[in-house]
């Protein structure tokens, strides 16, 4: 926009300088030949007393002092034939005004020639002729050209360094704008704009900084009913904690209330991370394999109990490192296991597949042997199995959050297959990672 703006101003003021320096430049000319044809004819019409009055030595003198002292020749033809001044041959314009008594200003290729008439001699007419060559019509007209058009390049200059400086007092704000709205973008919501140039810009920074504002204040009571709603649900976990401890298998008792402690930990780190500023965890990672194998091991006590198959499939040969945090990467694949045990018949079987990722990273499959699903159903809240629909937008954020993305489609017997492409970590392996 800067440039454009300094664009506009140099192109206007060069119109306005040709619309300017070019009558002026031809002004200076025709000043400039005026001037000489004025002078050459005042020499002339000052010799006309002395040769109509003056005696042949006089004005042989006279002539000759004016043609030494004069910028153009100058000549004196006599009704005798004599030519006094500047040597001279007798054009058409002498012979006119010798016979017919004419004076006048006849233009040349060479120049510009007056001739003036003397009458009252006894013996004729006398002629006077100044010749004006062409250089002495120019004469300081290039030299005035040359200044007229330093000038006008200076002038230009000039526009367009107070353009570029204006230009800047309005660019300045809009990046400044640009640079906020981009901190938002980053969720960096205390980035603020000032409120400085035009009052349209003032206006827009108010305008981007009541709406940072109010997003603000709408993450924190999403975040605020997030945390409440988690907190309620303490309560049933409670009583059904205190269920499993009165029923009379001590195994099947032990088994619920590992799961009763597992749902709680989730509902504690939700509780935790909803009342926390969220940020981009863009130095996230774990390793994939152990994290797999944790929450394999975990749905297949329950397949046992559906009688569903199980297949776990880890063909990475050593650690596998992916750029999301361990919770996340089991939220992901809890959502995906989820739906098939919600989505599909007791029986159905289901595969889990973990393979290294060309460019780092890993593909983590889920396929199924039941109905299937379609693409569509990965929007969040899409879906027609009486579910929020969440379970795939879940596992598409995670994806996503490491450079990856999640693909659906239909596996070999039929069912769903789920793909999320995870990326690599954002700095290498961490320490953290590694379980």
């Amino acid at each position: 926009m800067r440039r454009r703006l300094t664009l506009l101003v140099g192109a206007t003021m060069c119109l306005a300088l040709l619309a300017f320096v070019v009558p002026l430049a031809l002004l200076l000319r025709t000043v400039a030949q005026d001037r000489a044809v004025v002078a050459a004819a005042a020499d002339a019409q000052s010799l006309v007393s002395l040769v109509g009055t003056a005696d042949p030595d006089t004005l042989r003198f006279s002539v000759e002092h004016m043609a030494a002292g004069s910028r153009g020749p100058v000549t004196v033809f006599l009704p005798d034939g004599s030519v006094l001044g500047t040597p001279a041959p007798r054009t058409s314009a002498v012979r006119l005004a010798a016979r017919a008594g004419v004076s006048r200003t006849v233009e040349r290729p060479d120049g510009r020639e007056i001739v003036v008439a003397v009458l009252g001699r006894q013996d004729g007419t006398a002629v006077i002729r100044a010749f004006v060559p062409a250089a002495e019509l120019t004469r300081g007209v290039t030299r005035a050209w040359l200044v007229l058009v330093g000038l006008g390049v200076a002038l230009l200059l000039l526009g367009l360094l107070v353009a570029d400086r204006l230009s800047r007092t309005l660019v300045a704000p809009i990046a400044e704008l640009s640079a906020v709205s981009h901190q938002l973008a980053r969720a960096d919501l205390t980035a603020r704009a000032r409120p400085v140039g035009p009052p349209e810009l003032r206006e827009v920074a108010g305008a981007l900084n009541h709406l940072a504002g109010r997003i603000q204040e709408l993450l924190r009571e999403e975040r605020e009913q997030v945390a409440d709603l988690s907190h309620r649900l303490r309560a049933p976990l409670t009583s059904l904690r205190l269920e499993t401890e009165s029923l009379a298998d001590a195994d099947e008792g032990a088994r619920i209330a590992a799961r009763v402690d597992a749902m709680e930990r989730a509902v504690t780190g939700l509780i935790s991370e909803a009342r926390q500023r969220r940020v981009a965890r863009v130095d996230a990672a774990c390793e994939a394999t152990a994290s797999l194998r944790e929450r394999v091991a975990f749905w297949t006590v329950l397949a046992e109990d559906t009688g569903r198959g199980v297949t776990l499939d880890v063909a990475a040969t050593g650690p596998l490192f992916v750029g999301v945090a361990a919770d996340e990467l089991a939220a992901a694949l809890d959502a995906l296991l989820g739906n098939v045990f919600a989505h599909t018949p007791d029986g159905t079987g289901f595969a889990v597949t973990l393979a290294p990722r060309a460019g780092g990273g890993a593909l983590l499959t889920v396929a199924d042997d039941g109905p299937g699903m379609s693409a569509d159903q990965v929007r969040r809240g899409a879906s027609r199995g009486g579910s929020t629909g969440l379970g795939l937008d879940i596992a598409r954020r995670v994806a996503q959050s490491s450079g990856g993305r999640l693909d659906l489609a239909t596996g070999p017997t039929g069912g769903a297959r789920v793909t999320l492409e995870l990326g690599p970590p954002a700095s290498g392996p961490s320490p953290e990672g590694r379980l």
